[in-house]
């Protein structure tokens, strides 16, 4: 599949997965080899890199900005073969966390 094509349907299935979320395309010559997509959910983010399948060919520092991402927030790589526990990933990630109740 083409990542042009399969990036489209993703950004709609993110939209429906995550209503309200903001999905921003990112501008490759800003900043060489970061992930494609940032998604603004609550107080929430993550980066995903799209590629049309799981043997697409990494470019310099994608893998580097991916990983720095994840450390700070959430990063992944997402392909068709993949899309189903990435978005489960997302989908807690996103979830708000609850304090949990201290014994006294």
């Amino acid at each position: 599949m083409k990542e042009a094509t399969y990036s489209l349907a993703l950004v709609r299935k993110i939209k429906d997965l995550f209503p309200g979320c903001i999905v921003l395309k990112n501008d490759p010559e800003l900043l060489q080899g970061f992930p494609d997509l940032t998604i603004l959910y609550g107080k929430r983010w993550a980066v995903l890199e799209v590629k049309g399948d799981r043997f697409a060919v990494h470019q310099p520092n994608q893998d580097y900005y991916v990983e720095l991402c994840e450390g700070m927030s959430k990063g992944a790589f997402i392909f068709p073969e993949n899309e189903a526990a990435i978005l489960d990933e997302l989908t807690r990630h996103f979830r708000p966390r609850t304090r949990r109740a201290v014994n006294a």
